[in-house]
């Protein structure tokens, strides 16, 4: 569907699909409440909230009791005190992660405690469930000190085959994980950094492809300079731009050599020797504008100044920096990705983090390495370009999933992200040397997450 508008504007003609995109467009007014009222209900209806725990061996006889419990767990507890890898086999740290909050820098709802995001990340727990097979808790910790979370995790982290960092604001975020990273053994992954940059590579690798562009000449202008921003750039380097092609703006426009205000965090890394000053001056001539700010900062003026069929991810919510139909005006030959699912190419998370932590675990990885993000990015945006399976189809009737200009990121529903990411993350964990329980059979693996991907589309 979202190919035929694509090709429609640029012709110049409209059609009843880009009569669509329009009416989607237009509703920009924040949640009905009546949307309020139907999330309450469901959250409260019994039992609360989104997740419960349940044991997955039999509980119907003494016997099983006296092998669950005492005396039988001794012996369990014995093994894994002689050998301590044998956690993976006699407990659920297999395939167990916590997702660790702070609640200061929640979604569309910023600093709201730790109390307050526990509805998010129970729903962060329940897409681990649903997409991947992975187990997850939520640890909301009442915490703002950097060096107090990462010792916290530190000490917990006999529990857990991994950590996922979430909404925690920065710059405190980076401090987290580094802490938390030099002094665990298993993965600890911030998502709001790492998987949108999983996420902006593969989507971007995939529009480079269709406008004939090369990453590493590719000119690039961001909006932002948070943890989300950083990671993203961070992420682009590694899989082959060019630093002095990154322009880095924030709320005191381009970050550049000299600079002395508010340059905080990792911004440093990323100065380069510029005379521009401004985010207009940024994107003039830029192929590819990356916004991880706030709305309507890239204007269709600005976006005329950029390269022949531009490419812009506008990922700020609920609110991108320009909306598509505008940018479309000003560019029609422009590639457009949001963070909006009522859009064409969500740039959404749930694409990454669950197969992530998937290969990571199972190949218990001792860290997420440069080598598992980008392999999880290519391989996200190889699935957008194989034929997609009815059963996605099904899911978005009114769609065309032909690889183009309106599809250049799979849904999070297509069953194969599973196999493909997953497999390429533990794949690149071994390649790195991470891998502490290395696969022997990659092509039995695949099939088996081929399998359990069948078996999660009924949940």
């Amino acid at each position: 569907m979202f190919n035929k508008l694509f090709n429609s504007i640029r012709r110049g003609r409209r059609s009843s699909y880009a009569a669509l995109y329009e009416a989607r467009a237009k509703e920009k007014a924040p949640p009905s409440r009546s949307l309020d009222e139907a999330a309450l209900d469901y959250h409260r209806a019994a039992p609360a909230g989104k997740m419960e725990c349940v044991p997955t061996k039999p509980m119907s006889t003494q016997r099983d009791l006296s092998l669950a419990y005492s005396p039988g767990v001794a012996a369990a507890c014995r093994e894994i005190e002689r050998d301590p890898s044998a956690s993976r086999t006699l407990t659920n740290r297999a395939n167990l992660v916590a997702i660790v909050t702070n609640g200061t820098a929640v979604l569309g709802l910023g600093d709201i405690g730790a109390e307050a995001s526990k509805p998010v990340m129970e729903g962060k727990a329940a897409l681990f469930k649903r997409f991947a097979g992975v187990d997850a808790i939520d640890l909301c910790v009442d915490e703002t000190d950097p060096a107090k979370l990462a010792d916290l995790i530190v000490k917990v982290q006999a529990g857990f085959g991994g950590f996922n960092l979430e909404d925690i604001k920065a710059p405190q975020c980076f401090e987290v994980e580094r802490l938390a990273r030099e002094r665990t053994k298993v993965p600890v992954f911030h998502d709001d950094q790492h998987g949108t940059g999983v996420c902006v590579l593969a989507g971007l690798l995939n529009a480079l492809e269709l406008t004939g562009r090369a990453l590493s000449e590719t000119k690039i202008a961001v909006s932002g300079a948070g943890a989300a921003a950083i990671a993203c750039v961070e992420l682009l380097v590694a899989g082959g731009a060019q630093k002095e092609n990154i322009l880095l703006t924030d709320s005191m426009g381009v970050v550049y050599k000299g600079r002395k205000k508010g340059m905080t965090g990792k911004k440093a890394d990323y100065a380069v020797k510029t005379d521009k000053r401004t985010l207009a001056d940024a994107v003039e001539g830029a192929d590819f504008f990356l916004g991880v700010s706030r709305r309507g900062l890239l204007t269709p003026d600005m976006v005329r100044t950029m390269a022949e069929s531009p490419i812009i991810f506008a990922l700020a919510n609920p609110e991108p920096e320009i909306w598509p139909e505008d940018a479309l005006d000003a560019a029609p030959g422009a590639i457009i990705a949001t963070g909006r699912s009522d859009y064409p190419n969500q740039v959404n998370n749930v694409l990454c983090f669950p197969f992530l932590f998937r290969g990571a675990l199972d190949v218990s990885a001792s860290t997420v390495t440069p080598g598992m993000t980008t392999a999880a990015a290519r391989a996200i945006g190889a699935v957008a370009r194989m034929e997609t399976p009815q059963s996605v189809r099904n899911a978005y009737p009114d769609e065309n999933f032909a690889f183009g200009p309106g599809y250049i990121l799979p849904k999070a529903f297509d069953p194969r992200l599973l196999p493909e990411v997953a497999g390429a993350v533990a794949q690149a964990a071994m390649d790195d040397g991470v891998a502490k329980a290395p696969i022997r059979d990659m092509n039995g693996y695949k099939q088996r997450l081929e399998a359990l991907a069948t078996a999660l589309q009924a949940l």
